[in-house]
């Protein structure tokens, strides 16, 4: 445990546990508990923060479920504090939009912007390096199609993980993983069994390398403008047609 993190005890009202949940998380997000580190035992946790063992056993279970600590049966070091994981940020942009009226619409309208401004940035930016490997995921797609909707998914995915990467923009990179998998755990079911899924994936793949020629190029707003479009395309037929005037608004007048 490092020692910049010292905690204080604990008093009600609130629900005590999650005093406790606030403050190691505090300590994370200060720097003080940095992955890899273990916090103190369950003993002394409950001598530090005044509580009760199984107030502190709540506290540590919201955190392991949170993803932010892990522990392990028998072992007689603290829990472990464990490196972020989009995870737990996926889950809950999911819950928003299956209990907190966040609409497909939104989710997918977000998801443009996110890829719009990756692909702009990455063109760029982008390294010799990171064009031959979207080129090899271009060539995976490809072959994919045939093999089904999950394959294809995959390595489009990968092709969307190293454009994100040459924007050299970490929170683009990790928002993008969360939105798209937020609308894929919605959707990609309805996705894989669409009666047009072939030519779905035929279609997406050849924006993919028109992307990619955008961004071989430097030319960022036409990157940009290609993979909005591209999502559009193979999302828009999902989201109702009254609510489509956010994804609509993305995509450029002459191209609608």
């Amino acid at each position: 445990m490092s020692d910049g993190a010292q905690f204080r005890q604990v008093s009600p009202p609130v629900r005590l546990y999650q005093r406790i949940v606030e403050q190691i998380e505090e300590a994370i997000a200060r720097g003080d508990l940095k992955p890899g580190q273990r916090l103190p035992s369950e003993r002394e946790l409950v001598a530090q923060f005044g509580a009760s063992r199984p107030t502190v056993r709540e506290a540590l279970r919201v955190l392991e479920s949170n993803g932010l600590v892990r522990s392990r049966q028998g072992d007689p070091n603290g829990p472990e504090i464990l490196p972020f994981s989009s995870a737990g940020l996926t889950k809950e942009m999911t819950r928003l939009v299956q209990f907190d009226n966040v609409s497909m619409a939104e989710l997918i309208s977000f998801r443009m912007i996110l890829d719009g401004s990756a692909s702009l940035l990455a063109a760029r930016l982008r390294s010799e390096e990171e064009l031959s490997a979207m080129e090899r995921t271009l060539a995976v797609m490809a072959d994919a199609i045939e093999a089904g909707y999950e394959e294809f998914s995959k390595a489009d995915v990968a092709f969307h993980e190293v454009v994100a990467q040459a924007s050299r923009n970490s929170l683009i990179e990790v928002c993008n993983l969360v939105v798209r998998g937020a609308v894929l755990s919605l959707i990609s079911d309805k996705l894989a069994h669409a009666p047009n899924s072939t030519a779905l994936m035929r279609e997406s793949l050849h924006h993919h390398r028109e992307v990619l020629e955008a961004i071989r190029a430097q030319d960022g707003p036409a990157a940009a403008r290609i993979s909005r479009r591209d999502l559009y395309d193979y999302y828009a037929g999902y989201v109702p047609e009254n609510e489509q005037g956010p994804l609509l608004a993305l995509v450029d007048d002459e191209e609608t």
